[in-house]
């Protein structure tokens, strides 16, 4: 009796381990695959940033970044580019109380290195001229800046606390021209829009931003010599939650693919 009962006793055990091993083998498998599912990101399969980037600009940016942000996301699918416009001085203010940001695109280099506590390198990515703006047509047949010291003209001009604003206070300084203006715009796209409402007779203004209203105003050009440069500097900003996005925003704006798009719209090579 004891000897079948061993038998018996032995034969299930058998059976147990026989129907034991597969469960195992069936675990085992199922954690392999659960491991190699969590290995892999989602974003790795795309194989592209995914970012919400903001990127502070100038004004007389405006225009030409809604188009190179669009040229941006087609190019970098996943990624999305904000501009926030004002003036320069204005983008400043806002750095410096720490506005949610990843970029900053200035109309002057001082503006920028004056945050240099708050910025990565700059790089210089377009540079711009002056133009005096008048109605269309040139009813009042401004020709020169000298004309702008007529009193019988209203003549508008930026703040000297913005770029635009202290450009024009340098070529004016210079031909020691003398300029009573009417008002001082916080920003150029406020002066473009004084000239196109007829609420100033002229103003001086980028030629970029001229070049948007070609069917309100006339841009009457300044001779080299007594024009002012403006330069653009980009930079990424320290406090952005997307730096390697934001850095290739900003490298992707001295592209051939970028400067095509900002010389179109008549901004000049750095």
């Amino acid at each position: 009796m004891s000897f079948a009962f061993n038998r018996r006793r032995a034969a299930a055990a058998i059976v147990t381990a026989a129907l034991f091993v597969p469960l195992v083998a069936a675990c085992g498998s199922d954690d392999k695959k659960d491991a190699g599912s969590t290995a892999t990101p989602s974003a790795s399969t795309s194989g592209a940033p995914k970012a919400a980037l903001t990127v502070l600009a100038a004004s007389s940016l405006t225009d030409v970044f809604k188009t190179a942000g669009a040229a941006y996301e087609k190019s970098h699918p996943g990624t999305t580019v904000k501009f926030s416009f004002a003036g320069s001085q204005e983008l400043a203010a806002q750095v410096k109380q720490g506005a949610p940001a990843d970029a900053l695109v200035t109309a002057d280099t001082k503006t920028m290195d004056g945050l240099k506590a708050d910025t990565g390198t700059p790089a210089i990515i377009a540079k711009n001229r002056l133009v005096i703006a008048t109605g269309e047509g040139n009813p009042l047949k401004i020709t020169a800046l000298k004309d702008l010291a007529d009193t019988k003209f209203k003549v508008v001009l930026a703040a000297p606390t913005v770029p635009v604003g202290r450009y024009s206070k340098q070529v004016l300084d210079a031909q020691k021209i003398v300029v009573k203006p009417v008002s001082q715009e916080p920003n150029v796209r406020a002066v473009l829009s004084k000239v196109e409402l007829g609420e100033a007779d002229a103003g001086i203004v980028y030629a970029t931003d001229a070049a948007t209203a070609t069917n309100k105003v006339d841009a009457i050009e300044i001779p080299d010599a007594q024009n002012a440069v403006a330069s653009y500097p980009a930079a990424t900003l320290k406090t952005t939650k997307n730096s390697e996005a934001a850095a290739a925003f900003v490298a992707w704006l001295s592209t051939p693919e970028a400067q095509k798009i900002l010389q179109a719209a008549g901004f000049q090579q750095p």
